[in-house]
């Protein structure tokens, strides 16, 4: 084993209340793109839509492709001229998202141990957000994206959790087998998955989603200083 694939939202970047986080996300998106003449509800309406089909994608397209071609469905192809816009936000506005996260300096112990360690780093965050976006929430958790030789984006992807297609064009990436890695992650239907690949997986609880609950006995499993002492039990490689 030589890779630690780890999930963002609720793992490295622990979140308590994910209703809130959504509530201020969307509040300030709001605030941002309503004076370009869109509506507010109707712009929520239309980010949920393209959200639920790049978590349905086939693989067909990447999920940027997805989203827009869904989003401007439903609101014109006008909005395509607003792409700057939106980058600006994940700039900008969306830090007022971060009062609903917080960090976990042992997250980033961890990231630094396996890095000292010679361990390969990927960012499995679910990629439904652009690169900008999920940069700005690796940040807010104490880290930088150089940290990670992959991070999953909507512009890199064209599948998403829990689809094993997701993690199995992580592999493709890499170049890993399944037994050469293992994922971190706190949502047990999104992130435990991967055992069925045949990949060791490390159940986090401080944040745990268990929301169809799954039985999680035979999972290896902890919180983060429960991680970090597996972790300082590792072989350098």
């Amino acid at each position: 084993m030589n890779t630690f694939i780890f999930d963002l939202d609720g793992t490295l970047l622990p979140m308590q209340n994910q209703e809130l986080f959504v509530e201020t996300y969307f509040k300030a998106l709001s605030e941002k793109v309503t004076p370009y003449g869109l509506d507010s509800q109707g712009l929520i309406k239309a980010v949920w839509a393209g959200t639920k089909s790049m978590i349905k994608n086939d693989g067909s397209m990447t999920n940027e492709e997805r989203f827009w071609e869904v989003f401007c469905s439903i609101l014109g192809e006008k909005v395509r001229k607003l792409e700057a816009v939106f980058e600006d936000f994940y700039l900008n506005e969306f830090n007022v998202a971060k009062s609903t996260t917080s960090t976990n300096p042992i997250a980033k112990e961890c990231i630094q141990l396996l890095k000292e360690k010679g361990y390969r780093l990927v960012l499995a965050t679910n990629p439904i957000f652009p690169r900008v976006a999920t940069n700005t929430r690796v940040k807010w958790a104490g880290l930088n994206p150089e940290d990670f030789e992959l991070i999953t984006t909507y512009e890199n992807s064209s599948y998403c959790k829990p689809n094993l297609e997701y993690y199995k064009a992580i592999l493709d990436i890499v170049g890993n087998t399944p037994q050469e890695c293992m994922m971190v992650g706190n949502d047990v239907k999104e992130d435990m998955g991967v055992v069925q690949l045949g990949m060791d997986a490390f159940l986090l609880k401080d944040c745990l989603i268990n929301t169809e609950d799954i039985d999680i006995t035979d999972f290896r499993q902890g919180n983060f200083y429960d991680l970090l002492q597996m972790i300082k039990s590792l072989p350098n490689i």
